[in-house]
């Protein structure tokens, strides 16, 4: 089958109610599939390999914490407006050639990055730290908006279930890439990780290339902000917001903190952070798959995934006024937590959004698709922007422990607000529901 074949001509709508057993998936979704697989896995292990060794050679290159928190947070902003620009301009770009391009562009980044070391400490380092996280941020843009948006349209019927899926090699991603990278640091120096991940990122442009579908479709008038005008829409991309917020404050603090406080090692902190990504990579396809079956719980599966966070977050430290002292155990369970309800949480919310979008009439399509991967990708691109900035400011002066607790508040916002959102709706679902019976009935009689 030609991979390049148009997916207009290809229906991968749900057939009228029938009796036949269920289709397998078809070559070109297979492929496809795994070309998505590879891409979340190469990103994210690229993206995740920082944390374990970058803020510590940053402190020998002169940079404070809180130049460390705008070096993670810089990258967050990029991608924020990027996923906003790809989100909306996919159809005129092509979503194909802007995965590719993206690849290539972090690629490219992510070998340069691994050769700053060669760089004079102080204004020079921290001047070209933030050059180059800022394009990669905008290639990763580019590379993560069109693949969520090519799987909801290739897999329009089971969403949340491919996503949850793919989301274990995001997971393998960020399992991998802080003990690898750690590992790779103490062995080899600065410079290796950057180096064989970055080419591992150059192999993925070529396979892709190949295997990826040429989708044609046609572009929309509507835009990214007119889905914000939705109270609900708000609601989740405020969740999605202290999601990523959270992973951004751990990104950039934590490790600092576990070689601080209990004295261990680059690599022994890469394996810490297993206890984040672990739990997410295996509740995501669990999670998926029952978000898709049961639609009417990923309401409440985000309401009880964000009160989780933040109790994790609370006890990470854990907070001050606990008097509970912070110990090696308790951290590692709290990130266990803390991996698992994101999984819970992050995964209902881009189904969701879609749902929320054509229910407002926005076209059935890429454009529409691309609009709310976009949303997503920005509004999870501001957490990770705020997370690093004011977390590591929070750090700095007065402790991570705190940190973690304002973490945990803002989760535990997002939970509340959720949750009352939700019952003031039910009320009126049922009257709908009532409504519609009393008419169906009315026309019956008649």
């Amino acid at each position: 089958m030609d991979p390049h074949v148009d997916l207009q001509q290809t229906d991968y709508s749900t057939p009228p109610e029938s009796t036949d057993p269920p289709r397998r998936m078809t070559r070109q979704q297979t492929l496809t599939l795994i070309s998505i697989a590879s891409v979340n896995f190469s990103s994210m292990i690229c993206y995740s390999i920082l944390g374990p060794f970058f803020p510590s050679e940053a402190v020998k290159k002169e940079a404070s914490q809180t130049v460390i928190g705008l070096i993670f947070g810089c990258y967050a902003v990029c991608n924020l407006i990027g996923s906003l620009i790809m989100g909306r301009y996919i159809v005129q770009i092509g979503a194909k050639f802007m995965l590719v391009t993206g690849l290539l562009v972090s690629a490219c980044c992510t070998i340069l990055f691994g050769l700053l070391d060669r760089v004079p400490a102080g204004a020079a380092f921290i001047t070209l730290c933030f050059v180059v996280r800022s394009i990669d941020a905008v290639g990763f843009a580019a590379a993560m908006t069109s693949s969520f948006a090519m799987t909801a349209k290739i897999f329009p019927n089971n969403v949340a279930t491919v996503l949850g899926s793919l989301e274990i090699f995001t997971g393998l991603g960020l399992i991998m890439g802080p003990p690898v990278g750690g590992w790779l640091y103490q062995s080899f120096g600065y410079e290796v990780p950057f180096m064989l991940l970055g080419c591992l990122l150059l192999i993925m442009v070529p396979f892709n290339i190949y295997v990826l579908p040429t989708i044609e479709a046609d572009s929309s008038k509507d835009s990214s902000f007119r889905l914000l005008t939705r109270v609900k829409i708000v609601l989740i991309c405020y969740a999605i917001f202290t999601l990523s917020a959270g992973l951004g404050f751990l990104d950039a603090t934590l490790s600092l903190f576990a070689i601080k406080t209990f004295n261990l090692s680059s690599g022994y902190v890469g394996l810490i952070m297993l206890g984040l990504s672990l739990p997410y990579c295996l509740a995501s396809p669990l999670m998926g798959y029952f978000t898709d079956k049961y639609p009417a719980v990923r309401s409440w599966f985000m309401v009880i995934g964000t009160i989780t966070t933040a109790f994790g977050f609370f006890l990470l430290g854990p907070v001050p006024f606990l008097h509970i002292p912070s110990q090696l155990w308790l951290l590692v369970v709290m990130l266990g937590v803390i991996g698992f309800s994101l999984g819970m949480t992050a995964i209902p919310t881009f189904p969701e959004i879609i749902t929320c979008a054509y229910e407002q009439g926005f076209e059935e399509g890429l454009s529409t698709l691309g609009m709310v991967s976009g949303l997503f990708g920005a509004f999870w691109s501001l957490g990770m922007f705020y997370g690093p900035v004011v977390g590591g400011l929070i750090t700095q002066h007065l402790s991570f422990e705190w940190a973690s607790a304002v973490q945990g508040g803002l989760a535990f916002l997002a939970a509340f607000f959720l949750a009352v959102y939700y019952l003031c709706q039910r009320p009126q679902q049922q009257s709908v529901r009532e409504d519609r019976r009393d008419e169906s009935t009315r026309l019956l009689n008649e």
